[in-house]
């Protein structure tokens, strides 16, 4: 199936795809020049009311914010997209030229995320925030990610970090996942939006709805017998500390929903998952594999909206700081990217949250919780 592009108003219907194949691509929505310029304003009109995206004020409000400030088609793309788990719903939406990026004003990419300057991060903050609320779903943060870092997550290559299994790697391939499978409150919706991708890295999205219904190799992954540890930010000692198990494919059992991190439940082989559990993974990958889009070259302004229940991400391997002209490699900005995660409900994730913030998630792996 070939990319569907959407540049008119019209909103497609969630069985826009009845009777077809299973969706292999993301829903592309190109923003017009109207829109994308009603964004920038509606991002200076919040900064000027309320200061910072994390302003509580802000939050309390958000979904009001949403429905009134965001351009109608926009708003209702998300909305519809918040429930739809239908067999056609790929599970992302790349809307394409969202958001105008002052590259000078941005200024020289920073080694790491923690030199990062925030005071330039407000006005995309303001409109993840926005896209988020218009699900509806709550922006949060997560003790499992940097301790918390905030409700925006700026990802840079991180040259002590190029070869890992992270966002803050580059040389090596990030295998396709859905972001903290080894929780059970993951986050449900995630933005990623691109201020810079001088390199050119493709993104790399793969949707369980790709495979269909469920069939005879996906079945057993209902069973909560499989193993994932902590990700590459933790120390190996700290990652395999735990044998919790759980499913891989929850839900509906026709149309599930996935918890699936490639790199770690398939390639660490400090997974030490049974030979049950090692098989069943790999007979599914073999599928999976042919399944994986990496046809967008996400552009400066672009932003992929993501339903972390039906579509993992990852990205191609690169060489931070250089781009490919005629053949040569030439020194440019290195890759940036905005990250922002979200819950549709605080009430269901209570157990696992700071007593005092509701919007901070403090559980550690498969139900276990870090001290608060």
């Amino acid at each position: 199936m070939k990319n569907l592009t959407v540049t008119t108003n019209h909103i497609p219907p969630a069985d826009w795809q009845a009777g077809s194949l299973p969706p292999q691509a993301p829903l592309i929505v190109d923003i017009t020049a109207r829109e994308s310029t009603a964004i920038h304003y509606i991002a200076q009109k919040l900064i000027r009311e309320y200061g910072s995206y994390e302003n509580p004020a802000f939050q309390a409000t958000l979904h009001l914010n949403a429905y009134q400030l965001l351009p109608e088609r926009i708003a209702r793309l998300l909305s519809a997209f918040g429930t739809d788990f239908s067999p056609s719903q790929y599970g992302a939406i790349i809307f394409r030229g969202l958001m105008q990026v002052d590259q000078a004003e941005l200024g020289p990419t920073p080694a790491n995320w923690k030199a990062m300057d925030r005071d330039k991060l407000h006005a995309f903050g303001f409109i993840s925030s926005l896209l988020h609320g218009a699900v509806p779903s709550k922006p949060v943060q997560y003790y499992a990610q940097r301790k918390g870092g905030g409700l925006l997550h700026p990802i840079i290559p991180d040259e002590n970090m190029s070869y890992t299994q992270t966002g803050s790697g580059s040389r090596t391939d990030l295998f396709v996942h859905t972001e903290d499978a080894f929780l059970f409150h993951q986050a449900d919706f995630l933005s990623f939006l691109f201020l810079r991708n001088e390199e050119q890295v493709p993104s790399t999205l793969y949707s369980i709805r790709s495979h269909g219904a469920t069939d005879a190799i996906m079945a057993p992954l209902f069973r909560p017998m499989y193993k994932c540890p902590k990700d590459a930010n933790y120390s190996q000692e700290v990652a395999t500390g735990d044998v919790a198990t759980a499913s891989v494919l929850y839900g509906n059992r026709t149309w599930p929903f996935i918890r699936f991190d490639a790199a770690e439940q398939l390639h660490n082989p400090a997974a030490n998952q049974s030979a049950e559990a090692m098989h069943h993974l790999e007979e599914f990958w073999k599928v999976a594999k042919t399944h994986i889009y990496n046809a967008f070259i996400p552009q400066s302004g672009d932003l992929i909206f993501v339903n972390n229940h039906l579509c993992a991400h990852g990205r191609n391997a690169f060489l931070a700081g250089f781009r490919n002209d005629n053949g040569r490699l030439v020194p440019c900005e290195r890759r940036m990217m905005l990250r922002m995660m979200s819950k549709t409900s605080l009430i269901h994730l209570r157990a696992v949250t700071r007593t005092n913030d509701p919007f901070f998630i403090m559980e550690e792996h498969y139900g276990s919780l870090f001290r608060d």
